[in-house]
């Protein structure tokens, strides 16, 4: 990620949930709030729920990886917290890229993808 941030400390990831607006889909929940700066803060949560150890870091990997390509199209200036639910274990990163997008626009945080891409 070499425009963002990472979400780091539980003060930071509560105050995403308690001020951020939300949204959900299949797979993923989405917390979006302004954070006053120019650059992106990131933070991925996957509970004990979805899955064992290797289940949970492939989802964060497959999340983060799909913000990493895709990291130009989002807006600047946001705390954005991604909550995996437990259908997002059996599902490769297409989907998860899929349901990345369709709640960045639910959010309105997408900008229009650029002419190289």
């Amino acid at each position: 990620m070499k425009f963002s941030e990472s979400l780091k400390k539980n003060h930071q990831f509560q105050c995403v949930y308690r001020y951020g607006k939300s949204y959900v889909n299949r797979y993923l929940i989405m917390y979006v709030r302004e954070n006053g700066t120019d650059g992106n803060r990131l933070g991925i949560s996957v509970s004990k729920k979805v899955g064992n150890s290797v289940v949970r870091h492939r989802i964060t990997r497959l999340v983060r990886e799909s913000y990493r390509l895709h990291e130009v199209m989002f807006n600047s200036g946001l705390d954005i917290v991604i909550v995996a639910r437990r259908n997002a274990a059996s599902v490769g990163y297409h989907e998860i890229e899929k349901a990345m997008f369709h709640l960045g626009k639910l959010h309105h945080i997408l900008n229009e993808p650029l002419e190289s891409e």
